[in-house]
């Protein structure tokens, strides 16, 4: 299943790029699925897929509805503890949705879709409609984080045998964790590594959409960097709402001008790999699938990758190398070099942290942790720096890192 997940600057147009490029894969033939937390006109608002046309189908996100919903059944799942503590349940139609409810149901929904409970014969095509640019990055870095929780608070490797929990909690005086507490986490942190999964997956890849204008210029520039920093790539940058060339209005020439001339900056800043998809103004806003035809998105991006058709996600967003000698000298006494492209990044926006195994990376409003090679970890940071959009960190050995024997 090819994947692509549609986001944008604030205000673009991106939930109308993403229902036509769905409406486009449909009419390439593509079995495709629409997933969008905001309504789509013409479409249906049903939470589970439902047919628009043909090849197409779109499931939308009611993220009230999924938080009542997990809520309930974890009040059920804790129901002897609650009981015993005398607590009072709770109905559905008291809770009230919480902060960040909206980016967990949209990760239960490419759950959903990535271990095909929705579909028997599957889809050959999957788009998302995500959030606005930053909070989509860090909703896509969420699984991975919430991974990295888990494994912190409940280690796998640190759970005692079952035979052994009441001596153990005995001599410790304090209650040991239940196996079934573990085994949750387990299932959780399965789901979590499937979304995941097909985030990083070489069929998924990013579509960015944004309006031209000045006030677009510096977000995609910030954008570079925070794709940079996550390991993704624009497969497409697509430009919404341009406007006609010529025009015998003074005042809609005088935009069409302002807007041409930002595209011409964004291909030569080098925004996206390839020249920025042109989606044309109706002069109106799409009322449903005969608008959104009309405005020719392409049913798939330009090919980016030597292997047609996957390609989204960088190979490798860092990479290692060796420590060029210094002048004059053989070699440069094992030092190597962790490197990371960082296009548009700024030294004083950038942060960097050693925290045992992993670096901790912060890039204007960007934050990322990254473990780090088993080789790098018996090292310590000798120095760091950004040069020509790429930020390296120097890793000397340090022996008193090295495994030793017993």
């Amino acid at each position: 299943m090819r994947t692509v997940l549609v986001t944008g600057l604030g205000g673009a147009g991106r939930t109308t790029v993403a229902a036509a490029t769905a409406l486009a894969g449909a009419r390439g033939g593509a079995r495709t699925l629409l997933i969008s937390a905001d309504a789509v006109p013409g479409f249906p608002t049903a939470t589970e897929p439902t047919r628009v046309t043909g090849a197409l189908w779109s499931a939308r996100i009611d993220s009230g509805a999924h938080f009542r919903s997990e809520l309930l059944t974890l009040q059920d799942q804790l129901s002897g503890v609650l009981d015993l503590l005398g607590g009072n349940r709770m109905e559905g139609e008291e809770l009230t949705e919480l902060p960040g409810s909206a980016e967990l149901a949209l990760l239960h929904s490419l759950r959903r879709a990535a271990q095909g409970d929705w579909s028997r014969d599957g889809y050959d095509l999957l788009v998302v409609d995500l959030p606005p640019l930053r909070e989509a990055l860090a909703l896509l870095a969420l699984p991975g984080q919430l991974r990295r929780y888990l494994r912190r608070l409940l280690p796998q490797e640190r759970q005692a045998a079952r035979a052994l929990r009441p001596m153990l909690a005995h001599l410790a005086g304090v209650p040991m964790p239940a196996q079934r507490l573990y085994e949750a986490a387990a299932r959780r942190d399965a789901e979590l590594a499937r979304v995941q999964a097909l985030i990083e997956d070489r069929a998924t890849t990013l579509r960015l959409v944004a309006e031209p204008g000045p006030a677009a210029e510096d977000a995609l520039r910030a954008a570079r960097t925070g794709l940079a920093l996550h390991g993704l790539r624009v497969d497409a940058l697509v430009a919404n709402r341009v406007l006609p060339r010529h025009s015998s209005d003074p005042w809609f020439a005088a935009l069409a001008a302002q807007q041409e001339k930002c595209l011409d900056h964004w291909h030569a800043e080098g925004a996206a790999d390839a020249p920025p998809l042109r989606v044309p103004h109706l002069g109106r806003d799409p009322q449903g699938p005969d608008d959104l035809t009309a405005l020719a998105v392409p049913d798939d991006a330009p090919d980016l990758s030597p292997d047609s058709r996957e390609g989204g996600r960088a190979d490798d967003p860092w990479w290692i190398e060796e420590a060029a000698a210094p002048e004059g000298q053989d070699g440069a006494d094992g030092i190597l070099v962790w490197c990371l492209r960082l296009p548009g990044a700024v030294k004083k926006d950038l942060q960097l942290v050693r925290r045992g195994s992993e670096l901790l990376l912060t890039v204007g409003p960007f934050h990322r942790i990254v473990p780090l090679e088993s080789a790098l970890t018996r090292c310590t940071v000798s120095g760091a720096a950004l040069t020509d959009g790429v930020l390296r960190v120097r890793f000397t050995p340090d022996p008193a890192l090295w495994p030793r024997a017993s």
